[in-house]
């Protein structure tokens, strides 16, 4: 009988869950930035491990092959991208308009090199049918011209979270009263002025945007896609769903609209890798602890200035604790003993061991995500995008603390790495955050993939279209419907006025003329 029950349990379970079929799967994660492809590339697995067929553009192919995982290689992309990611430390010494007028020319210039690739010129070519196609968001907006080439739903990866460039995608609002712009360092609780310039800078951001860097690419979707249907813009604010690198744990409450889904830390791996022998010696053999010091994939260790390379040196070398530093380059001179060098780490598994005490980091979304998840408070020197928005956000939540790498000198970096150590309230701070950020109904991973074969299960999820996306500036903050309301009731008050201003006049008119004759009947 107990069996029977549980056959049937299993059988209405099984006509109970949608079924999905094998889905082709196009995925642009054509950015030359190591972590964005780590984000991009965790979704295109897990859809291929269950089985989808995917495709997937970039400049970052699979070293090992994967079953349904196909390599469009885009090699130009790091050619192109070299000199900037090179650079990056001299954005320090620009000011935010020249940062954004480089980065939004970098990404005209990747955009137009992906098309140009013969990989995708083929794929183009071919027209094979595919289900759905992931863009990532970041800089390429000519690129959605490929969903509408091969008619097939459109989904957003933002890599960093929300930010204009995506919430564009779904209609999502973003009060500057208290969303700071991730190009800030402001949190959700800005003052006056703080408020003043989220204002200043998300009018600028629209301006430019609107009117000097979309243009350029419509510029390219037009001169590659002839033959599409419809414009850029129209794909751009008709797309299916945006799934974005950040989860509410971690950052603020703002509003989304139902087709944004946060799926932070997707990436992270949680299953633990043994770690290699070397390093696992090191670790364990450390009598106060490791600090693990990564700027992350694109900013690299190797091209600090000399004067703040040995400000770093000077400050390892008086620390109790043993350092693992990702330096790209083998040859360090004068390097402490206490200092493990590699262009590589294993970065997930080293937060995830026990004996790792603090993590020094550039700030970006993925490594902070990836330090809370595993416990571990970080000092963040932030250099440049979100970088300094996260690590505003860490010192706020006391779980974290900010360097300014301009005034980084020896002394304060010891003193920021002792505290960070020493100071039990750090670590429980990003305890409790880690817990909270755990407490979720399901991996942000089957999250991204249950909205991935979602949409292509309901033809594109068209039910979840955002009405405000089909209004203009004016209809959309209701500027018009204002004028008409405020005004009518100004003029009727207007009308109102007059008309008693008008009858007040005529009684005390009247009342002067009764006065003026009753005097002049005395008189006589």
């Amino acid at each position: 009988m107990k069996n029977k029950n549980f056959l049937a349990f299993c059988v209405l379970l099984i006509f109970a869950t949608p079924f999905v079929s094998s889905l082709n799967v196009l995925g642009v994660l054509n950015f030359a930035a190591r972590s964005h492809h780590i984000v991009g590339s965790s979704l295109m697995k897990a859809l291929a491990r269950k089985g989808h067929n995917v495709t997937v553009i970039s400049p970052f192919p699979l070293k090992e092959p994967m079953a349904n995982y196909h390599d469009i290689n885009v090699p130009s992309i790091l050619k192109i991208m070299s000199d900037d990611i090179n650079n990056l430390f001299a954005t320090q010494n620009r000011s935010i308009v020249e940062n954004i007028l480089s980065y939004h020319d970098m990404g005209i210039r990747v955009t137009q090199a992906t098309l140009e690739e013969p990989g995708v010129k083929e794929l183009i070519r071919n027209k094979p049918k595919f289900d759905v196609v992931i863009n990532e968001v970041f800089l390429s907006e000519a690129l959605f011209g490929l969903s509408e080439y091969f008619d097939a739903p459109l989904i957003g990866l933002g890599t960093f979270g929300a930010i204009l460039w995506n919430t564009d995608m779904v209609g999502s609002p973003s009060p500057p009263s208290y969303v700071p712009s991730p190009m800030l360092r402001f949190s959700d609780r800005m003052n006056l002025l703080e408020r003043i310039g989220n204002l200043a800078y998300h009018t600028f951001d629209r301006i430019f945007s609107d009117y000097f860097y979309l243009p350029r690419q419509e510029a390219l979707y037009k001169k590659y896609f002839p033959h599409n249907k419809r414009s850029m813009y129209e794909v751009r604010k008709n797309a299916a769903a945006v799934l974005l690198n950040q989860h509410v744990s971690l950052s603020f409450p703002r509003p989304y609209m139902p087709n944004q889904i946060e799926v932070g830390g997707m990436h992270i791996n949680r299953k633990r890798k043994p770690l290699p022998a070397e390093i696992q010696k090191f670790i364990e053999e450390a009598e106060h602890g490791v600090v693990y010091f990564s700027m992350g994939s694109n900013l690299k260790s190797k091209h600090l200035p000399l004067e703040k390379r040995q400000q770093i040196l000077q400050t390892f070398r008086g620390l109790k604790q043993r350092v693992l530093w990702k330096f790209e380059d083998p040859y360090l001179p004068d390097k402490p003993d206490n200092v493990f060098i590699s262009d590589w780490f294993p970065q997930d598994d080293i937060l995830a061991h026990k004996n790792v005490r603090a993590f020094i980091t550039h700030g970006g979304l993925l490594s902070t995500t990836e330090s809370i998840y595993h416990g571990k408070p970080f000092v963040g020197i932030p250099i440049f995008g979100d970088q300094f928005l996260n690590m505003a956000r860490a010192e706020k939540n006391g779980y974290g603390i900010m360097l300014d790498y301009q005034k980084l000198d020896a002394a304060t970096f010891k003193s920021a790495i002792e505290r960070i150590v020493d100071e039990p309230s750090y670590t429980k701070l990003v305890h409790d955050m880690s817990a909270r950020y755990r407490d979720q109904p399901m991996l942000p991973i089957d999250l991204a993939v249950f909205w991935v074969e979602h949409v292509a299960r309901h033809n594109g999820a068209k039910y979840l279209h955002c009405a405000g996306l089909d209004l203009g500036f004016l209809q959309y903050h209701n500027i018009d419907a204002m004028i008409i309301l405020y005004g009518g009731i100004l003029l009727v008050f207007v009308l109102i006025v007059s008309l008693i201003r008008f009858l007040l006049n005529s009684i005390c008119n009247i009342f002067v003329k009764k006065n003026t004759k009753s005097k002049k009947v005395k008189r006589n």
